[in-house]
């Protein structure tokens, strides 16, 4: 069985991450802090790789079936699903032949072909021969757009050269390109800009293959993404994991818009606060049977109101269109407020409602 950890609450949600050729599971290291605050996260090894041992293997479906193996071990059914170039291409392969085990799949610098099998097999055959050490500089330069992480670089010396050439193999045989259509589970497709391994093009053609994927291409980053692009990369699986709390709910109230452009300027200084917004303002409070949306907009208008924070309150009339009040009964909560919360404020929040209403169209 494969070399796998498993980490995060007991009871989250079930999330797999594949890491691809040459690495191990710390290829992860950059994004399972954030994602272990949530998720029940699964981490393995490739054959032969970290502390995996070298098993038979011909083909991509072959790795598929060792993942299951391992998820059925561990108790997980259907899971989501996150993986790097080949990791992705077995996540890809999971949704094709075993559709309902996924919740979701997440591509990252992937493809649904890896160029042509000759090449797969020529490295083959250098790896059986010399080992993977004269490989180190030459996947430096296609790994990372920045400085390279040498420790990674010394999982890809350390790999077992046949495990690694067994993956060259299974990567020279596999082709999806004609099964993209059969992919359900919600995608996310990320490419790195600098990727000279599998540039954007190959994201692309996933993308338009695999029916409602996001395509997310990130520029700095070369074919480990997730490591020259923590944040951006950690930013994107959190928007598009549906189990995140409060995501689901936050995103149909602001809308996808909005929330994507908060994610995009999510900084390692931020990240934390937003987290948290989205866990209990809109994971607990929001998510609250007590009350239905209509009401909590109406109080959270008023609420902003009596504080003065007209930016956020711009915000909560669109929001509040979305909850399905009409722009008369916004003006109506704004008119209470001019008794409760002062002429002052309730002036300065009509002047930012009927600009947001104007700007805003109707079927909106």
């Amino acid at each position: 069985m494969l070399q796998h950890r498993l980490d995060g609450p007991a009871n989250g949600e079930p999330l797999i991450l594949g890491p691809s050729i040459g690495t191990s599971m710390r290829l992860w290291d950059p994004q399972f802090p954030a994602l272990a605050r949530t998720f029940r996260v699964l981490r393995f090894d490739l054959p032969g790789h970290g502390g995996s041992p070298r098993v038979l293997l011909r083909t991509v479906d072959d790795l598929a079936r060792m993942v299951l193996e391992v998820a059925d071990a561990e108790g997980f059914g259907a899971f989501h699903y996150a993986g790097v170039s080949i990791g992705g291409a077995i996540g890809a392969t999971l949704a094709v032949r075993h559709p309902e085990r996924l919740r979701s799949l997440a591509m990252i610098c992937s493809s649904a072909r890896f160029g042509e099998p000759q090449g797969w097999r020529e490295r083959a055959r250098l790896v059986r021969d010399q080992g993977t050490g004269p490989l180190r500089a030459a996947t430096a330069g296609r790994w990372f757009a920045g400085p390279p992480d040498e420790a990674l670089l010394d999982d890809l010396t350390a790999t077992d050269p046949e495990g690694y050439a067994a993956c060259c193999d299974a990567l020279a045989a596999y082709d999806l390109r004609d099964s993209l259509a059969a992919i359900k589970a919600p995608t996310l497709v990320v490419a790195g800009r600098e990727d000279p391994a599998t540039p954007p093009a190959h994201a692309r053609e996933l993308a338009d293959g695999i029916a409602g994927a996001t395509l997310m291409e990130i520029a700095g980053a070369a074919h480990q993404a997730g490591v020259d692009q923590p944040e951006r990369v950690t930013a994107a699986l959190l928007a598009h994991l549906p189990a995140v709390p409060g995501m689901r709910v936050r995103r149909e109230v602001l809308g996808d818009a909005h929330v994507d452009r908060a994610i995009a300027r999510t900084t390692p200084f931020t990240r934390d606060f937003q987290d948290f917004i989205t866990r209990y303002a809109w994971g607990e409070i929001w998510t609250r049977p007590g009350l239905d949306r209509r009401t909590r907009s109406c109080v959270t208008l008023t609420a902003l109101v009596a504080h003065g924070h007209l930016d956020e309150l711009a915000m909560h009339v669109r929001a509040a269109l979305r909850n399905g009040l009409t722009p008369d009964e916004i003006g109506e909560v704004l008119l209470q407020t001019a008794v409760y919360c002062g002429v002052p404020a309730a002036n300065a929040a009509f002047a930012v409602a009927q600009r947001v209403l104007a700007e805003t169209p109707p079927e909106e």
